[in-house]
């Protein structure tokens, strides 16, 4: 932990969160995402309570099984259904002061010099509080579908494109606009010293572009820098770019050597491993009393079921558990289809160590039952919550967590009201830097900007 623990709320702009099911319970009101005044509802609470950001997972794609979309994925809302989560931003930062929003944008899909623009715009409409999470998709089946695609592009390439493509887009907001190129000198008639914009002219394998951006810098100029994944690809990836790293919380050992290899990464590629910020996701079922939140647990532990779980694995995978042999191990399809093209972390954690026996199909149902891509849970009262946060973050040296809501804006008023204030209580929740994301993220006031700008290729 370096600095305190940063907190965010993951969500998506959807039935549900986490690939688990919850929307039907009747404390849950995540079935309300089409009103936006649900999300204002959030974005006002979480701002009072002091979270960090609100950070918006997103995507193309969606579970298939059998070729074809996953039945159980539009009965129960596993990954299906929902809208663009970017477009609701400007909504929420007019309602609130302080609270940063973090956006999932998929490379590959289209050319940087769009998304460069549309966060440009992000920026300069909240203040500079935006990020950006920066993956290469999920559900890549059903991806290279929809965009009529031959077939999947492979997972190496997939991130080798991505490397390209956020370097472009720094490219973009750093290079290409001095500090003081817009003057808007009206006596003089100059409103874009000329003298003061620059040429992009970047040829890579992937990504080419040559002229001007035009989007003025905005308050960052780059939104913050926000990586996924635990594959050994996408911590490379975090080592070069990110400024903050989402992983999942799987044991608390697994996540410390996976923090410790981020870091170690990141002093190779000459970055202080200290400043990147690496948090994992929590679900954290809060009561007033014990009983109460494991009341709760238990009416959501209920509705899970396998095929809601194997859903939620054959979206992130491509592996159909349920096709498989239930005492059998994934052995049985490595090699073969999509394996090994998508969620490759989430494959590898059920392939077995030294120490510990692959398990079986039907144990790692059981597993991911009620879990889904769910990180760490804690169920407890609040003082109980607000000791267990501590314990992860000492055990793993995580710099923060992103509460995974089950129940939706009541699990996260739950948190920020009861738990968020006994941490602070402890000394583990600083108070912002600055107005920005990046000085919220980094602890670093007047701090807005990188320190240093991308390179570009010539």
């Amino acid at each position: 932990m370096s600095g305190g623990l940063r907190f965010g709320v993951f969500e998506v702009y959807a039935p549900q969160v986490g690939g688990t099911y919850s929307w039907a319970h009747p404390e849950c009101d995540a079935v309300d995402y089409l009103d936006p005044e649900r999300w204002v509802r959030m974005a006002r609470i979480m701002d009072r309570t002091g979270y960090d950001f609100l950070f918006f997972a997103d995507g193309f794609g969606y579970p298939m099984q059998d070729g074809d979309i996953s039945r159980a994925c539009l009965t129960a809302a596993i990954n299906f259904s929902g809208l663009d989560p970017s477009t609701v931003i400007p909504v929420l930062a007019r309602e609130t002061e302080r609270l940063g929003f973090v956006v999932t944008a998929t490379t590959g899909m289209d050319h940087p010099l769009p998304l460069a623009r549309r966060f440009a715009t992000l920026d300069h409409l909240t203040a500079g509080r935006i990020g950006w999470n920066v993956v290469t998709g999920a559900s890549q089946n059903a991806v290279a579908e929809l965009f009529g695609h031959d077939g999947m592009r492979a997972h190496d390439d997939r991130y080798a494109m991505a490397n390209e493509y956020v370097e472009l887009a720094r490219t973009y907001w750093e290079q290409v606009w001095d500090d003081d190129a817009l003057v808007a000198d009206a006596e003089r008639g100059v409103y874009i010293e000329p003298d003061r914009i620059h040429r992009v002219d970047y040829r890579g394998d992937h990504y080419r572009s040559r002229g001007y951006f035009g989007a003025p810098p905005s308050p960052q100029r780059t939104p913050v820098i926000f990586q996924a994944g635990t594959s050994a690809q996408g911590k490379a990836l975090a080592a070069a770019h990110a400024e903050a790293v989402f992983i999942q919380g799987t044991t608390p050992e697994l996540t410390a050597r996976n923090v410790a290899d981020i870091r170690r990464l990141a002093a190779e590629a000459g970055r202080d491993p200290s400043s990147i910020r690496i948090m994992a996701g929590l679900t954290a079922i809060v009561g007033e009393t014990a009983a109460e939140a494991e009341r709760l647990w238990g009416e959501f532990w209920a509705m899970q079921s396998d095929e809601v779980v194997a859903a939620l694995y054959a979206g992130n995978t491509g592996i159909d558990l349920l096709q498989l042999d239930p005492d059998g191990t994934l052995e049985q399809v490595l090699g073969t289809g999509v394996v090994g093209q998508m969620g490759t972390s989430n494959i590898e954690r059920f392939l077995g160590t030294p120490d510990r026996p692959a398990p079986t199909v039907r144990e790692i149902l059981e597993e991911l039952r009620g879990r889904g891509t769910r990180g760490f849970r804690l169920v407890g009262d609040p003082d109980a919550v607000a000791e267990g946060v501590a314990d992860l973050a000492e055990r793993t040296g995580l710099d923060g967590f992103l509460l995974e809501p089950v129940f939706g804006t009541r699990d996260v008023a739950a948190f920020g009201e009861l738990v968020l204030p006994r941490l602070r209580e402890r000394g583990l929740v600083p108070e912002p830097a600055g107005p920005t994301l990046r000085e919220r993220m980094s602890g670093v006031a007047g701090g807005a900007r990188l320190p240093r700008p991308a390179s570009s290729r010539h």
